[in-house]
């Protein structure tokens, strides 16, 4: 499974309700019809460890397919990176990260 994490703040002077309505919404709907995509979740980063450090970025965003060939066939095609180009407007310090998960643990309920 191959896993593309981003981490990033909004520009000052952002309205962040706002941006939550659009990345909850349309945003969140756009990443989840991405072709190949098994899963995407987004997170607000709240806490830190240890506790009190700054966090040095405000949001994540996971995407998952099954495999690269997928994943490459689907985030490298032309209309996805010129929408990324767009939606990268919205963002601050982006820091794109790609890995293959290597382990996947469930849980005693299968989950």
């Amino acid at each position: 499974m191959i896993r593309l994490t981003v981490f990033y703040n909004l520009p000052e002077g952002t309205d962040e309700a706002d941006y939550l309505e659009w990345r909850l919404g349309e945003h969140q709907t756009s990443n989840a019809s991405m072709e190949g995509v098994i899963r995407t979740d987004f997170m607000r980063i709240d806490e830190t460890v240890p506790v009190g450090a700054p966090a040095p970025y405000r949001f994540m965003t996971i995407a998952e397919w099954p495999d690269r060939e997928s994943f490459e066939n689907a985030f490298y095609a032309e209309a996805v990176q010129a929408k990324l180009q767009e939606d990268l407007k919205k963002i601050a310090d982006p820091v794109f990260l790609i890995g293959e998960v290597l382990t996947e643990t469930k849980n005693e309920t299968g989950e």
